[in-house]
């Protein structure tokens, strides 16, 4: 179990997720949680999912209480959070060092971060929504300033509620594209498999179950087997099969490019936000 105290500046959706999953996998305790969000409702919400967390009045008194201090903000919201907290953070408390900050703030690189708040050690990551179910693909980032000792933290943090990459920053809008985005083309996918089912007279329950099983299988498999899923599909398509006749189906009508196609778009979006 880790040892150190873990602040949310911001108490939305994704810090209950991240929060909760490290409590459900024995890496924290509740008590070792705080956070602030200066929405009432949000906080509230932070506090009835995290039975024993705590919740700070303001974000300088986050600062001096956390050990890592995660940025869970929109990012329009990222320079008004954090310009107020530089006079906190060069303060400091002369009986520990400055906390580590780590910001899941879509379309902030680093650069930008360090520049609004210089006397922190930053990582940036970029995680995606499994992570309420503790199967989230995340990447992380390192700053000028993080060391080695705040990567492994941060990795065994993420693997906690999934699996996760520390990959050089000028990749991560690609992970942006592909795991960030990547959970709304599979329920897309889901939905569609699912409405083919029922199209051939399938309940609709059992055939969004089975479609959402099915990709979890197969997900699987990837991940198990490390085998290519070109090889992985091909032992399922037999010659004069269904498989194959499906699978043509599909690449006549475009659905591989598609799929390529909306990592790219998803991907060249995330880096029209960062020069923003």
């Amino acid at each position: 179990m880790l040892v150190q105290s873990l602040g949310f500046i911001g108490a939305g959706q994704m810090a209950r997720a991240l929060a909760g999953g490290w409590v459900r996998a024995g890496l924290v305790k509740s008590a070792q949680i705080r956070a602030y969000d200066p929405q009432p409702e949000a906080a509230e919400q932070f506090a009835r999912d995290l039975p024993g967390a705590l919740l700070s009045p303001n974000n300088d008194e986050l600062v001096r209480q956390s050990d890592v201090l995660f940025l869970c903000v929109k990012p329009q919201a990222v320079s008004a959070v954090l310009r107020p907290l530089q006079p906190s953070v060069l303060k400091g408390n002369a009986a520990r060092s400055l906390p580590l900050f780590v910001s899941i703030a879509a379309g902030w690189p680093l650069a930008r971060l360090q520049t609004e708040l210089p006397a922190a050690r930053w990582v940036r990551v970029m995680p995606n929504t499994p992570c309420l179910i503790g199967e989230s693909a995340s990447a992380f980032a390192a700053g000028e300033g993080a060391t080695p000792a705040d990567l492994a933290l941060v990795q065994e943090l993420l693997n906690g509620v999934g699996r996760a990459w520390n990959l050089p920053e000028k990749l991560l809008d690609a992970v942006t594209g592909l795991s960030g985005s990547g959970p709304a083309y599979a329920f897309l996918m889901i939905e569609a498999l699912a409405d083919g089912g029922v199209r051939m007279g399938l309940p609709r329950e059992i055939a969004v179950a089975l479609a959402a099983q099915t990709l979890r299988g197969a997900a699987g498999m990837v991940l198990q087997t490390g085998e290519h899923p070109g090889a992985l599909k091909d032992r399922v398509a037999s010659p004069g099969g269904t498989t194959i006749a499906g699978l043509y189906e599909l690449e006549a009508r475009g659905v591989r490019g598609a799929l390529s196609a909306a990592v790219c778009a998803a991907t060249e979006r995330a880096r029209e936000l960062a020069q923003s």
